[in-house]
Protein backbone atom coordinates (compact mmCIF):
# COMPACT_ATOMS: atom_id res chain seq x y z
CA UNK A 1 0.00 0.00 0.00
CA UNK A 2 1.10 3.41 -0.61
CA UNK A 3 1.72 5.61 2.18
CA UNK A 4 1.21 9.36 1.67
CA UNK A 5 3.50 11.61 2.98
CA UNK A 6 1.95 14.29 6.07
CA UNK A 7 2.39 17.06 4.11
CA UNK A 8 0.09 15.63 1.35
CA UNK A 9 -2.58 14.84 3.95
CA UNK A 10 -2.56 18.35 5.77
CA UNK A 11 -2.98 19.80 2.09
CA UNK A 12 -5.51 17.38 1.33
CA UNK A 13 -7.01 18.39 4.47
CA UNK A 14 -6.59 21.97 3.86
CA UNK A 15 -8.42 22.01 0.07
CA UNK A 16 -11.23 19.86 1.60
CA UNK A 17 -12.13 22.62 4.05
CA UNK A 18 -11.84 24.87 1.65
CA UNK A 19 -14.71 23.27 -0.49
CA UNK A 20 -16.55 23.29 2.45
CA UNK A 21 -16.27 26.85 2.65
CA UNK A 22 -17.03 27.36 -0.53
CA UNK A 23 -20.09 25.25 -0.70
CA UNK A 24 -21.78 27.04 1.87
CA UNK A 25 -20.93 30.49 0.55
CA UNK A 26 -24.49 30.94 -0.66
CA UNK A 27 -25.88 29.92 2.84
CA UNK A 28 -25.79 31.41 6.05
CA UNK A 29 -25.55 30.95 9.97
CA UNK A 30 -28.45 29.63 12.21
CA UNK A 31 -28.78 33.65 12.83
CA UNK A 32 -28.05 36.92 11.74
CA UNK A 33 -28.31 40.20 13.07
CA UNK A 34 -30.81 42.81 11.06
CA UNK A 35 -29.33 46.47 11.21
CA UNK A 36 -31.31 48.78 13.19
CA UNK A 37 -33.48 50.39 10.33
CA UNK A 38 -35.04 46.75 10.89
CA UNK A 39 -36.17 46.73 14.24
CA UNK A 40 -39.63 46.43 13.75
CA UNK A 41 -39.57 43.83 10.77
CA UNK A 42 -42.84 42.40 9.80
CA UNK A 43 -42.69 40.95 6.37
CA UNK A 44 -40.41 39.33 4.62
CA UNK A 45 -40.38 37.28 0.61
CA UNK A 46 -37.43 36.05 -1.35
CA UNK A 47 -38.11 36.56 -4.94
CA UNK A 48 -37.53 33.61 -7.61
CA UNK A 49 -34.17 35.96 -8.65
CA UNK A 50 -32.90 35.59 -5.15
CA UNK A 51 -33.27 38.69 -3.86
CA UNK A 52 -34.52 38.78 -0.04
CA UNK A 53 -36.92 41.96 0.43
CA UNK A 54 -38.02 43.26 4.50
CA UNK A 55 -40.12 45.86 5.34
CA UNK A 56 -41.18 46.89 8.81
CA UNK A 57 -44.59 47.50 10.29
CA UNK A 58 -46.54 50.97 11.21
CA UNK A 59 -45.43 54.03 12.46
CA UNK A 60 -42.19 53.25 10.17
CA UNK A 61 -41.47 55.01 6.64
CA UNK A 62 -43.29 54.11 3.59
CA UNK A 63 -39.77 51.94 2.75
CA UNK A 64 -38.39 48.25 1.23
CA UNK A 65 -35.27 47.00 2.04
CA UNK A 66 -33.18 44.71 0.27
CA UNK A 67 -30.99 42.38 2.30
CA UNK A 68 -27.75 40.22 1.65
CA UNK A 69 -27.46 37.36 4.51
CA UNK A 70 -24.16 36.85 3.18
CA UNK A 71 -22.85 40.26 3.15
CA UNK A 72 -25.12 40.92 6.21
CA UNK A 73 -26.19 43.83 5.15
CA UNK A 74 -29.01 46.23 3.51
CA UNK A 75 -27.57 46.53 -0.37
CA UNK A 76 -30.83 48.67 -1.37
CA UNK A 77 -33.42 50.81 0.59
CA UNK A 78 -36.68 51.49 -1.84
CA UNK A 79 -38.85 54.50 -0.80
CA UNK A 80 -42.31 54.26 -2.17
CA UNK A 81 -44.90 56.76 -2.87
CA UNK A 82 -47.49 55.80 -0.17
CA UNK A 83 -48.41 55.83 3.49
CA UNK A 84 -47.00 52.72 5.67
CA UNK A 85 -50.45 52.27 8.24
CA UNK A 86 -50.20 49.50 9.26
CA UNK A 87 -47.56 47.35 6.70
CA UNK A 88 -47.68 43.80 7.95
CA UNK A 89 -46.88 41.37 5.22
CA UNK A 90 -44.78 40.74 2.43
CA UNK A 91 -45.24 38.19 -0.97
CA UNK A 92 -44.49 37.92 -4.70
CA UNK A 93 -46.41 36.60 -7.62
CA UNK A 94 -43.87 34.22 -10.11
CA UNK A 95 -43.60 37.27 -12.69
CA UNK A 96 -41.73 39.69 -9.34
CA UNK A 97 -44.29 41.37 -8.70
CA UNK A 98 -44.00 42.31 -4.57
CA UNK A 99 -46.99 42.57 -2.47
CA UNK A 100 -47.23 44.82 0.84
CA UNK A 101 -49.96 44.09 2.94
CA UNK A 102 -51.15 47.37 4.57
CA UNK A 103 -53.90 45.27 6.39
CA UNK A 104 -53.15 45.98 10.46
CA UNK A 105 -55.93 46.69 12.11
CA UNK A 106 -55.26 45.51 16.08
CA UNK A 107 -58.63 47.73 17.25
CA UNK A 108 -60.58 46.34 14.25
CA UNK A 109 -61.71 49.65 13.28
CA UNK A 110 -59.99 50.45 9.87
CA UNK A 111 -61.85 50.92 7.13
CA UNK A 112 -58.85 51.34 4.13
CA UNK A 113 -57.63 48.39 4.26
CA UNK A 114 -55.05 47.70 0.89
CA UNK A 115 -52.80 45.45 -0.26
CA UNK A 116 -50.01 47.36 -2.37
CA UNK A 117 -48.49 46.05 -5.75
CA UNK A 118 -45.11 47.08 -6.58
CA UNK A 119 -42.55 46.09 -9.70
CA UNK A 120 -39.25 46.34 -8.08
CA UNK A 121 -37.92 46.15 -11.99
CA UNK A 122 -40.23 49.15 -13.76
CA UNK A 123 -41.06 51.26 -9.81
CA UNK A 124 -44.81 50.78 -10.65
CA UNK A 125 -47.18 51.15 -7.43
CA UNK A 126 -50.94 49.99 -7.68
CA UNK A 127 -53.39 49.44 -4.84
CA UNK A 128 -55.97 46.94 -4.07
CA UNK A 129 -58.49 47.78 -1.40
CA UNK A 130 -60.43 45.36 -0.02
CA UNK A 131 -62.79 44.68 2.62
CA UNK A 132 -64.10 41.89 4.87
CA UNK A 133 -67.47 40.32 3.83
CA UNK A 134 -68.07 39.58 7.78
CA UNK A 135 -67.72 42.96 9.41
CA UNK A 136 -70.28 44.98 10.16
CA UNK A 137 -69.31 46.78 12.47
CA UNK A 138 -66.00 49.53 13.30
CA UNK A 139 -64.97 48.13 15.60
CA UNK A 140 -67.27 45.14 16.63
CA UNK A 141 -69.26 46.14 19.67
CA UNK A 142 -67.31 43.09 21.79
CA UNK A 143 -63.66 43.17 21.83
CA UNK A 144 -63.48 39.18 22.36
CA UNK A 145 -64.87 39.20 18.48
CA UNK A 146 -62.33 40.90 16.92
CA UNK A 147 -61.01 38.77 14.07
CA UNK A 148 -60.55 41.72 11.47
CA UNK A 149 -56.56 42.34 12.16
CA UNK A 150 -54.51 40.52 9.75
CA UNK A 151 -50.35 40.33 9.40
CA UNK A 152 -50.23 37.10 7.32
CA UNK A 153 -50.43 36.89 3.04
CA UNK A 154 -49.29 34.63 0.45
CA UNK A 155 -50.04 34.40 -3.24
CA UNK A 156 -50.95 31.27 -4.96
CA UNK A 157 -52.55 31.10 -8.55
CA UNK A 158 -53.66 34.83 -9.21
CA UNK A 159 -55.15 35.20 -6.00
CA UNK A 160 -54.17 36.57 -2.53
CA UNK A 161 -54.49 34.41 0.28
CA UNK A 162 -54.88 36.02 3.98
CA UNK A 163 -54.72 34.47 7.49
CA UNK A 164 -56.28 36.54 9.79
CA UNK A 165 -54.88 36.87 13.80
CA UNK A 166 -57.37 36.70 16.46
CA UNK A 167 -57.35 38.87 19.80
CA UNK A 168 -55.51 37.06 22.83
CA UNK A 169 -58.85 37.20 24.58
CA UNK A 170 -60.81 35.88 21.29
CA UNK A 171 -61.37 32.13 20.14
CA UNK A 172 -58.32 31.82 18.53
CA UNK A 173 -59.49 31.21 15.20
CA UNK A 174 -57.65 32.06 12.05
CA UNK A 175 -59.91 32.92 9.02
CA UNK A 176 -58.37 32.35 6.07
CA UNK A 177 -59.55 34.97 2.94
CA UNK A 178 -59.11 35.23 -0.41
CA UNK A 179 -58.61 38.65 -2.44
CA UNK A 180 -58.09 38.72 -6.09
CA UNK A 181 -54.99 40.03 -6.78
CA UNK A 182 -55.72 42.79 -9.69
CA UNK A 183 -55.55 46.28 -8.66
CA UNK A 184 -58.86 48.41 -9.07
CA UNK A 185 -62.08 48.98 -7.38
CA UNK A 186 -62.53 48.09 -3.70
CA UNK A 187 -62.82 44.21 -3.38
CA UNK A 188 -65.39 42.26 -0.90
CA UNK A 189 -63.25 39.44 0.32
CA UNK A 190 -63.92 36.02 0.08
CA UNK A 191 -64.18 33.94 3.58
CA UNK A 192 -62.67 30.66 2.26
CA UNK A 193 -61.86 28.86 5.54
CA UNK A 194 -61.00 28.86 9.40
CA UNK A 195 -58.96 26.74 12.07
CA UNK A 196 -58.41 26.95 15.43
CA UNK A 197 -55.11 26.93 16.20
CA UNK A 198 -54.42 26.07 20.31
CA UNK A 199 -54.23 29.19 21.67
CA UNK A 200 -52.22 30.87 18.75
CA UNK A 201 -52.52 33.94 17.31
CA UNK A 202 -51.05 34.02 13.42
CA UNK A 203 -48.26 36.97 12.52
CA UNK A 204 -46.71 35.87 9.12
CA UNK A 205 -47.40 33.61 6.30
CA UNK A 206 -44.95 31.70 3.28
CA UNK A 207 -45.56 29.61 0.74
CA UNK A 208 -43.16 26.93 -0.76
CA UNK A 209 -41.44 27.18 -4.03
CA UNK A 210 -43.37 24.30 -5.28
CA UNK A 211 -47.00 25.78 -3.60
CA UNK A 212 -46.92 22.42 -1.66
CA UNK A 213 -46.34 23.50 1.88
CA UNK A 214 -48.15 26.55 3.30
CA UNK A 215 -46.03 27.86 6.49
CA UNK A 216 -47.48 30.14 9.54
CA UNK A 217 -45.61 31.60 12.30
CA UNK A 218 -47.71 32.31 15.75
CA UNK A 219 -47.40 32.63 19.07
CA UNK A 220 -48.66 32.16 22.71
CA UNK A 221 -48.84 35.14 25.27
CA UNK A 222 -50.13 34.14 28.55
CA UNK A 223 -49.44 33.55 32.66
CA UNK A 224 -49.14 29.82 34.16
CA UNK A 225 -51.35 29.76 37.59
CA UNK A 226 -52.49 33.66 36.75
CA UNK A 227 -48.71 35.08 37.50
CA UNK A 228 -46.15 33.68 35.67
CA UNK A 229 -45.48 35.02 31.72
CA UNK A 230 -45.67 31.85 29.51
CA UNK A 231 -44.71 32.56 25.89
CA UNK A 232 -44.45 30.02 23.14
CA UNK A 233 -43.19 30.65 19.09
CA UNK A 234 -44.08 28.19 16.38
CA UNK A 235 -43.63 27.71 12.83
CA UNK A 236 -46.96 25.48 11.79
CA UNK A 237 -46.51 23.78 8.41
CA UNK A 238 -49.62 22.58 6.47
CA UNK A 239 -49.24 20.21 3.24
CA UNK A 240 -51.30 17.58 1.26
CA UNK A 241 -54.10 20.18 0.75
CA UNK A 242 -56.32 20.26 -1.89
CA UNK A 243 -56.46 23.17 -4.19
CA UNK A 244 -56.65 26.32 -1.85
CA UNK A 245 -57.88 24.33 1.41
CA UNK A 246 -54.49 25.06 3.20
CA UNK A 247 -56.12 24.95 6.10
CA UNK A 248 -57.23 21.25 5.58
CA UNK A 249 -53.68 19.96 5.33
CA UNK A 250 -51.48 17.63 7.27
CA UNK A 251 -49.99 19.83 10.16
CA UNK A 252 -46.64 19.67 11.63
CA UNK A 253 -45.62 22.28 14.40
CA UNK A 254 -41.81 23.63 14.87
CA UNK A 255 -41.01 25.67 17.98
CA UNK A 256 -39.04 28.72 17.17
CA UNK A 257 -35.52 29.92 19.38
CA UNK A 258 -36.09 31.64 22.38
CA UNK A 259 -34.38 33.49 24.79
CA UNK A 260 -36.07 33.60 28.19
CA UNK A 261 -39.55 34.45 26.64
CA UNK A 262 -40.48 33.89 22.88
CA UNK A 263 -39.54 36.42 20.38
CA UNK A 264 -41.83 38.05 18.61
CA UNK A 265 -41.59 36.63 14.87
CA UNK A 266 -43.56 38.40 12.38
CA UNK A 267 -42.19 36.56 8.98
CA UNK A 268 -41.02 33.84 7.33
CA UNK A 269 -40.22 32.80 3.93
CA UNK A 270 -38.67 29.97 1.99
CA UNK A 271 -34.78 30.00 1.11
CA UNK A 272 -34.52 26.92 -0.27
CA UNK A 273 -36.00 23.28 -0.46
CA UNK A 274 -34.72 22.09 2.29
CA UNK A 275 -34.43 25.81 4.32
CA UNK A 276 -36.84 28.16 5.88
CA UNK A 277 -36.05 31.41 7.15
CA UNK A 278 -38.11 33.38 10.04
CA UNK A 279 -37.07 36.94 11.10
CA UNK A 280 -38.33 38.52 14.75
CA UNK A 281 -39.24 42.39 15.93
CA UNK A 282 -35.97 43.56 18.07
CA UNK A 283 -37.90 43.95 21.44
CA UNK A 284 -35.26 44.50 24.47
CA UNK A 285 -33.31 42.37 25.88
CA UNK A 286 -33.68 40.78 22.58
CA UNK A 287 -32.57 41.75 19.39
CA UNK A 288 -33.79 41.27 15.64
CA UNK A 289 -32.61 38.72 13.49
CA UNK A 290 -33.45 36.06 11.07
CA UNK A 291 -33.24 32.73 12.10
CA UNK A 292 -32.58 29.29 9.33
CA UNK A 293 -35.13 26.77 9.96
CA UNK A 294 -34.78 22.71 8.71
CA UNK A 295 -37.08 21.74 6.40
CA UNK A 296 -37.64 18.47 8.81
Amino acid sequence: MLKLPYSYKLLSLLLFYCSLLNAQKNTFSRSIKLPPELKEVSGMTRLPNGDLWLLNDSKNPADLFRFDPNQKKVVEVRHLNARNYDWEDLTHDPAGNLYIGDFGNNYNKRQNLRIFRYNPNTGALESIPFRYPDQQAFPPANPSTWNFNCEAMVYFQDSLHLFSKNVFKGNFYCKHYVVCAQPGAEQVAILRDSIKLNDRVVTGAALSQDGKTLALTGYIMGKRFGIWPYTKASVMYFTDYEGTRFLRGKQRWRRLPKFGVSRQFESITQWDPKTWIAANEGRKPQVQRIWRLKSR
